[in-house]
């Protein structure tokens, strides 16, 4: 069957940002972000779209913490019913298909299987959950829940026999740090300016501004730059930027939750993922991942120390494999864990007695003394409500920021690569594919994944792989890891290989470390080989 590229398909990319203006005519952003992460892109992106000056700052590479070590779920969270959060779970349903169609390159539908076990939550409890979930939030194109016999469908194959019954229901997949990479892509063509590995050292209220002194972390220079409202949006670290660099007196508490994910080879032939009950009441899931892979988690625990310095404990490692070893026929098994990853949730300290019983709603406080310039931070929140707190956080400043005024706009707005149908990836796929004939449609279908309609951009005039430069290990060229550096920040090995990508797990170390060497010399001298 003939298939034709999606409308908007042959949409010409821009190659960058624009040039950017810092501020105003002395200088001075309307608007400056601390936090590289999924809520600081976001705020900025939102921010400038409606015309505002900004700049963001990021102390390490984009999405270097929380927001790569997400369950890369775009979900309602089915558990959350039961704490009775109705109003997260009802806004993080309405934006499945909204994010959907933003990028449906980097999010897709993922049909969740849910086994009814015994001797925990009953079965007409988990099919009201599940209406509640199919009608919550305005589902449009996702399909509703229906029940499986798991003694017949193949869902069922890889359970232990005593799974007989199960529920299958809809949620989306992301590709988190892409996400967060594609929200601050757009802010700088729009015009913000973008700068990781920049550390905010003070923050300070001067003349009726913010002044703060920021730090270039490669070279150590120091400058200072103004800003007439400030956002902290720095995740674990909100609180040391609240009462350290900007020594605000607040009484605001932050809850640092460390989540812990193990991934294994693949357990399972089929495409769906599994969500597991436990006894501790918790949940983990098992999601098919980078087509090899099992990714199952997640932990959830108090966490003590620097954010910097999470790590997937034994204990951590060992409790996943045995969740997964009561539901599958086959035992999980420490041996078989090829990676493990961990980060920090900053939650709001609502007092809550357990780690998983604590809020996943965002809260935003407002710092803004009578003539002095606001300052707004953010507790919590989760990836999937990421576009609905920046406008929340908008709001919360129009008083302050006169662009916030201006209406919301990011909820039909497409981001880069995303010009497409959010149905037709696999036209885009086919269309390249016939472009290209001499490539192998595996690596189109990746490159689709991660860039969209931007693929072509990477694939342009390319014959064979020789025609796309030094092949780094896996099917990572140099002239992707050329348009990484160029497009999107990354100036080492660990940006390309575990955040713009997951090749980190197909790539040998020696492969990795010939990687970062080219990186270094093709920053230094753009046109090096």
């Amino acid at each position: 069957m003939q298939t034709k590229e999606p409308k908007g398909f042959d949409r010409e990319v821009a190659l960058g940002p624009r040039r950017q203006q810092p501020g105003d005519e002395r200088g001075v952003f309307d608007l400056a972000v601390i936090g590289g992460g999924i809520n600081g892109c976001g705020i900025a992106r939102d921010a400038v779209g409606r015309g505002a000056s900004v700049v963001l700052f990021e102390q390490n590479d984009l999405a270097s913490g929380t927001s790569s070590t997400s369950t890369k779920l775009i979900h309602g969270g089915l558990r959350y019913l039961e704490h009775y959060e109705f109003r997260l779970v009802r806004e993080a349903l309405m934006e499945r298909e909204v994010l959907w169609g933003m990028a449906p390159h980097i999010v897709w539908p993922l049909r969740f299987v849910l086994p009814h076990h015994a001797g925990l939550r009953p079965g007409w409890l988990l099919r009201l959950g599940l209406l509640l979930y199919d009608n919550l939030g305005g589902r449009k194109r996702l399909p509703g829940t229906r029940t499986l016999d798991l003694t017949r469908d193949p869902a069922g194959a890889p359970l232990k026999p005593g799974f007989r019954r199960g529920f299958e229901y809809s949620d989306c997949w992301v590709e988190d740090s892409r996400l967060v990479v594609l929200n601050a892509r757009d802010a700088a063509e729009r015009g913000a300016i973008i700068r990781p590995r920049t550390r905010v050292v003070t923050a300070a209220r001067a003349a009726g501004l913010w002044e703060l002194t920021v730090e270039d972390r490669q070279t150590g220079a120091r400058e200072t730059v103004r800003a007439r409202t400030l956002v902290n949006a720095a995740g674990p670290w909100v609180a040391n930027v609240l009462t350290g660099v900007a020594r605000a007196n607040s009484t605001e508490g932050v809850r640092l939750v460390q989540g812990s994910h193990i991934v294994v080879r693949r357990l399972f032939k089929h495409d769906r993922a599994y969500i597991f009950q436990n006894a501790d009441q918790r949940i983990i899931f098992a999601i098919p991942y980078e087509r090899d892979f099992t990714l199952i988690g997640t932990t959830d625990r108090d966490y003590k120390g620097d954010p910097a310095d999470v790590r997937a404990s034994e204990e951590e490692i060992t409790y996943l494999c045995a969740a997964a070893s009561e539901y599958f026929r086959e035992p999980v098994t420490r041996d078989e864990v090829v990676w493990t990853y961990s980060g920090v949730r900053p939650l709001y300290d609502d007092g809550a007695s357990k780690a998983q019983e604590a809020t996943r709603d965002y809260v935003l406080t407002l710092d803004a003394p009578e003539g002095q310039p606001a300052m707004l931070s953010v507790f919590g929140g989760k990836i999937t409500t990421y576009r609905r707190l920046a406008e929340s956080a908008l709001d919360r400043l129009k008083d302050h920021l006169p662009a916030a005024r201006k209406a919301p706009w990011t909820s039909g707005a497409t981001l880069p690569g995303g010009n497409f149908p959010k149905e037709s990836y696999d036209d885009v796929v086919a269309g390249l594919t016939r472009q290209h004939p001499g490539l192998p449609e595996v690596l189109i279908a990746r490159l689709v994944r991660a860039y969209g309609t931007e693929a072509r951009e990477i694939l342009s005039g390319a014959r064979s792989m020789a025609d796309l430069g030094r092949l780094f290990g896996a099917d990572l060229t140099e002239r992707e890891v050329r348009h990484l550096m160029r497009r999107e920040w990354a100036s080492s090995a660990d940006d390309v290989l575990w955040r713009r990508s997951k090749l980190g797990l197909r790539v040998t170390p020696a492969e990795a470390s010939a990687l970062d060497d080219f990186m270094r010399r093709a920053a230094a001298a753009p046109n090096a080989a």
